[in-house]
C-alpha cells in the first residue's frame, strides 16, 4: 500500500476491442494492478463512427466483478443475459454486477451519433460478495457537487455529501469532474483511500501535473483535498477506495481466487452453460481464449 500521495503517471496500451475499436488500457498497468477496488479501465474516442458500426462487443461472460459503462459522447445499447435491455446515454450509469456469472453485449445502435466517446470500468467484489445474484442497473439522474468552475457527476460511492444510488459492495468512489476553462478548485477527498485520476479530454492540472487525455495519474493514499486546475475546459475522472487487500486472478473477463475456478469458468461459456444468453444480438458468441500454459497464481494490488 502507497499510504502517503504521490504522483505516478501511468501511460496506456492500445488494445482491440471487439470488431472495430481500439481503446486505451490504463488498468492492470505495469506496476499497478488496482485503485481501491477499480481493477480495469478502459478509454475509447472521441471516435468519428459516422459512417462506421462503432461499437460492437458480441456476446461474452463475466464473474467476480462489476462492469461500469460510462460515456461522454454517443450512445451504447446493453444486452444481458439477464434479459436487460438498455441504451446508455453520455453521463448515465450502467452497472452490471456479474457475481457468479453473466455475459453481455455492447453495441452502437445502428442509427448513431457521429462520436463515440467513453470509458469501461471493472470493480472488483470482495470474497464475501463474488457469487452474489446478476444483476443490471441503470441511473439517468445521478447527484451533481458544484464549485466554481466544476460540476462533479458521482458515479459511484459519494464526494461531499453527496452519494451515487450505485450499488457497492466495498469502501469506493468514482466521479466524473467537469471542469471549465480557468478553474482552480481543490476537491474534499478520504485520507484513507487511494486515488488516480484519468483525463478524458481537454487540458487540466492534477495537483500541479498536467495530464493529457488518455494517460491517468495515481495519486497513493494520505490526501483530504485534490488541487484541479484546467487550461481549457477539460474532462477528468476521479477513481478510489480503500485499497483492496485480497488476491486475485484475474483472466481475461473473469475474476476468481484459484486457478479450478477459472477454469470452471472457461468450460461452462465454452459448453454454453451458467453464463445464459444474451438475447437480440446479432452475432455470435466471443470465444474463450486458451488458457495459458504455466499455473494462474492469485495476485495482490501492486504488481
Amino acid at each position: 500500500m502507497v499510504a502517503e500521495p504521490v504522483r505516478e503517471l501511468l501511460s496506456p496500451r492500445r488494445v482491440k476491442l471487439g470488431e472495430s475499436s481500439e481503446v486505451r488500457r490504463l488498468l492492470p498497468n505495469l506496476g499497478r494492478r488496482m485503485v481501491g477496488a477499480w481493477c480495469f479501465v478502459d478509454h475509447y474516442g472521441p471516435d468519428d463512427i459516422a459512417d462506421e458500426p462503432g461499437m460492437q462487443v458480441p456476446p461474452h461472460p463475466h464473474m467476480g466483478l462489476q462492469t461500469v459503462s460510462w460515456l461522454h459522447e454517443g450512445e451504447v445499447l446493453h444486452r444481458d443475459s439477464t434479459g436487460s435491455l438498455q441504451a446508455i446515454r453520455p453521463r448515465e450509469l450502467g452497472l452490471m454486477t456479474s457475481g457468479r456469472a453473466i455475459s453481455h453485449s455492447e453495441e452502437s445502435p445502428k442509427s448513431h451519433a457521429r462520436f463515440l466517446h467513453g470509458a469501461q470500468l471493472w470493480v472488483a467484489l470482495p470474497d464475501s460478495h463474488q457469487h452474489a445474484d446478476p444483476r443490471f442497473e441503470h441511473h439517468a439522474e445521478l447527484p451533481v457537487v458544484t464549485a466554481p468552475g466544476l460540476r462533479a457527476t458521482l458515479i459511484l460511492g459519494g464526494v461531499d455529501g453527496a452519494a451515487s444510488p450505485g450499488t457497492t459492495y466495498t469502501p469506493i468512489v468514482g466521479a466524473d469532474l467537469a471542469l471549465a476553462q480557468g478553474a482552480d478548485v481543490r476537491l474534499p477527498l478520504e485520507p484513507d483511500f487511494e486515488y488516480a485520476v484519468l483525463s478524458m479530454s481537454g487540458e487540466a492540472h492534477v495537483d500541479g501535473v498536467p495530464l493529457l487525455p488518455g494517460s491517468m495519474l495515481y495519486l497513493g493514499c494520505g490526501r483530504s483535498e485534490l488541487p484541479l486546475r484546467a487550461e481549457s475546459d477539460a474532462g477528468l475522472m476521479l477513481l478510489g477506495g480503500e485499497p483492496f487487500e485480497e488476491e486475485l486472478i484475474m483472466w481475461w473477463n473473469f475474476i476468481g481466487r484459484s486457478q479450478g475456478e477459472i477454469e470452471q469458468a472457461r468450460s461452462d461459456w465454452m459448453k454454453g452453460s451458467r453464463f445464459g444468453e444474451v438475447v437480440g444480438y446479432d452475432g455470435a458468441p466471443l470465444p474463450a481464449p486458451e488458457l495459458p500454459p504455466v499455473p494462474l497464481k492469485p495476485r495482490g494490488r501492486v504488481r
